[in-house]
């Protein structure tokens, strides 16, 4: 009986290539387009595109080109082929912007764009592109029923930007023991709070800040000493300020109580 079934099996399967690979080599378009259609049901899209492929030229104009270029584009986002999906599926809200497919399809090809963004710490180009795109489809459906993961990915995005600019600023303060520039570590903590007002790495941003301004102080040339110890002490006021019950407290702590001893000879002079 097990042989039976296993033998069944393997006919179904070698059947079923066959069909495949004659529809490959069919002259019959009516045939390519049944043959892929079942298959993108089925979820094998690479094989649906490869006979999607050499049909969708021929079915320019004709009726039922929207269902083709639907499945067509969604076959390349299937496979993860996300430069591809983006570029057929813009190609098909383009064409048929007035289909009931135009939604989804132009949700998948910002979101094509959203897959393609790499992790933090590489170049964030892609990441900046997938904003603006998927922007542009909140822009284009503000009613859309993918409205809240459009803006659940944007959120991510975004993250990852902030992620970037927090690190590069933090490296000026923490990569040594020789190459630190304090200087560069505060204004770039500077740029990374105005640019991203709502961030969540904004206790940490003030914190390094304070921590740069700290030992730039407690270092510097004696012409140079007076100045920046009043800096890092207005920093260390608005931080206490900020975040009384800062998880950062037991370094802060330790600051204030530096900066306060460092401070005595100048304040004896006056």
């Amino acid at each position: 009986m097990k042989n039976l079934l296993y033998i069944t099996f393997i006919l179904i399967i070698t059947s079923s290539c066959s069909e495949y690979q004659k529809a490959l080599k069919s002259t019959n378009i009516a045939e390519k387009f049944a043959m892929g259609t079942e298959l993108y049901d089925d979820g094998k899209f690479g094989k649906a595109n490869r006979l999607f492929v050499q049909i969708v030229p021929k079915y320019r104009g004709k009726p039922q080109a929207e269902k083709l270029m639907y499945m067509y584009s969604r076959t390349f986002y299937e496979m993860r082929d996300f430069y591809t999906a983006n570029y057929q599926m813009e190609r098909f809200v383009n064409a048929y912007p007035e289909s009931i497919k135009a939604e989804e399809i132009a949700f998948l090809a910002a979101k094509s764009y959203y897959f393609l963004s790499p992790v933090y710490s590489k170049e964030q180009k892609e990441t900046v592109d997938a904003i603006g795109k998927l922007q542009g489809f909140i822009n284009s459906y503000p009613d859309s029923e993918y409205l809240a993961s459009a803006n659940t990915l944007v959120k991510e995005l975004d993250y990852k930007l902030e992620k970037k600019a927090f690190e590069i600023a933090k490296e000026y303060n923490t990569t040594g023991p020789y190459s630190r520039d304090y200087q560069a570590a505060i204004s770039a903590f500077d740029n990374f709070i105005i640019d991203f007002p709502g961030t969540t790495l904004k206790e940490d941003a003030m914190f390094y800040r304070l921590d740069s301004a700290f030992k730039m102080a407690i270092n510097s040339v004696e012409w140079k000493k007076e100045q920046r110890l009043k800096e890092a002490k207005s920093l260390y006021d608005t931080f206490v300020k900020l975040y009384s019950e800062s998880k950062f407290n037991e370094e802060i702590k330790s600051m204030g109580e530096e900066l306060v001893t460092q401070m005595q000879p100048y304040s004896s002079k006056s």
